[in-house]
């Protein structure tokens, strides 16, 4: 099973590692297609013991609660992308000679003779927002498509159901990437690079370097981000087809083979006949919903993507005003007496966070929550002169806090020692005190929400509960 495509699964002895979003499906095409499939899943619990009966029930073989041995025989290991690379079942299969692919590998694999091309994208914040965007223009454009992969809709099931597609949209994380040899997209994006997962992938080399791997092999353009050098060095490092050309995207006027902003328009240097002096525009910035900085990278990154598929300058702009972003990101609470409730939730980290901060001037700031070993420094000097005052809720609020006296000593601070979910509407009311007219109080973490909430989208929810309390 090396690099070329497996035609015939009769009687191949796969391994599928992990249950869930992508391992019930892979062990599910596998079996169809008549492999011995065995899943091993390190969890035991009801949940598992309720999806491995569905297996069983299908003649699929399921081992729980051990995840860690290589099934005797075994010819081809199929993962699920969250599982680290150094589990010792990985590395009794590499002393095998035994195969690791993990679910974009092998819907690469399973693709038909005719099947639609991938538009990839990666990067460690806006993703999501950007594949979505992507999928908008396409379908303005009157193709056949769906945003797929690390999106939430698996892609094994887009290649493989009855449903025919011009064009895929497909979001990609560094975990998907790392077990994805093979995979060579028409064209791709890495949208931004800053430290994110580092325990998984060990160090930032080895996270960029999964993230670069988008770029191999592409056929049209890898489109890179002009404000991040490290975004073209992958370019610069990626061997991809001949011909496939490297395209920025910029918040300032484009060069030549880039797409930025002028005047407030959205503007493409890349995909124009004489670029060297022609440019067309597409949209304009108040058709990117939120008109936020970061957010109009991302829709410039989207237009590039399309563009690059032949997408016409219409369709971009029709796409990009029909978008409406996922919940809580930068979304709009409500206004209430002038001051702006704003939930960016999915901040999660610094670098999404900062981009959150760059897009209001005065700022009443909640943040706070799990840390995941970041560091505050570099994200609270680059805010400093947006905040007018800083609510800190969560575990590791002390370490935003000591930044803040670092770097911002004379913004006020209101440390909230509490961490049970009450604590949301004491942050928001004591952030409605500090605001002034023409302030945005803005949730924007910069940590994840596991200390108090089950996930980023409940934190936001509590957000958005405690700030209608203070409309009633």
């Amino acid at each position: 099973m090396g690099s070329g495509q497996v035609t015939d699964w009769q009687g191949k002895n796969v391994t599928v590692a992990g249950l869930g979003v992508s391992g019930i499906p892979a062990a599910k095409a596998l079996h169809g297609l008549g492999a011995n499939v065995t899943v091993v899943n390190d969890g035991d619990d009801a949940r598992a013991r309720e999806q491995a009966a569905e297996l069983r029930a299908l003649g699929v073989t399921v081992r729980l609660g051990d995840g860690a041995t290589l099934p005797e025989g075994t010819e081809l290991v199929v993962t699920a992308p969250g599982w680290k690379p150094d589990k010792p079942l990985f590395t009794a299969a590499r002393e095998a000679g035994v195969p690791v692919w993990g679910d974009v590998e092998l819907a690469w694999r399973l693709r038909g003779p005719d099947a639609a091309p991938w538009l990839c994208v990666t990067g460690t914040n806006g993703k999501t927002t950007t594949t979505q965007m992507l999928a908008s223009i396409l379908k303005a454009a009157g193709l056949r498509t769906a945003a797929v992969g690390n999106i939430g809709v698996s892609l094994l099931d887009a290649v493989l159901g009855e449903e025919r597609y011009d064009v895929l949209a497909v979001e990609l994380s560094s975990y998907q990437l790392h077990w994805a040899p093979s995979l060579r997209a028409h064209s791709a994006a890495v949208l931004n690079l800053a430290p994110d997962h580092l325990d998984w992938h060990g160090s930032m080399e080895a996270y960029a370097k999964d993230k670069g791997r988008i770029y191999e092999g592409n056929r049209i353009a890898c489109v890179y981000n002009v404000a991040d050098k490290a975004t073209e060095d992958l370019v610069r490092e990626a061997d991809v087809e001949e011909g496939c050309r490297a395209v920025g995207f910029t918040l300032d006027a484009p060069a030549p083979s880039q797409l930025g902003v002028v005047d407030g328009i959205l503007v493409d240097r890349a995909f124009v006949e004489n670029r060297q002096k022609n440019a067309q525009e597409l949209a304009e910035v108040s058709d990117v919903n939120p008109p936020a900085p970061h957010n109009i990278a991302n829709a410039l990154a989207a237009a590039a993507l399309a563009r690059a598929f032949g997408v016409p300058p219409k369709a971009v702009r029709d796409g990009l005003r029909a978008f409406t972003p996922d919940a809580h990101r930068i979304a709009l609470v409500a206004d209430l007496d002038g001051v702006a409730y704003v939930d960016d939730s999915k901040a999660t980290n610094t670098h999404a966070a900062q981009a959150s901060l760059a897009a209001y001037e005065s700022i009443v700031w909640i943040a706070g929550g799990l840390a995941k070993g970041a560091t505050f420094d570099e994200l609270v000097a680059k805010s400093a002169k947006r905040l007018r005052a800083v609510v800190l809720i969560g575990a590791d609020r002390a370490l935003i806090r000591e930044a803040l006296a670092r770097h911002a000593p004379e913004v006020p601070v209101v440390d909230l020692d509490r961490t049970d979910t009450g604590a949301m509407l004491a942050a928001v009311q004591e952030a409605r005190r500090l605001a002034v007219e023409g302030d945005t109080v803005l949730l924007a973490p910069a940590c994840a929400s596991m200390d108090m909430f089950v996930n980023y989208n409940q934190r936001g929810d509590a957000f958005a509960s405690a700030v209608g309390e203070l409309g009633t």
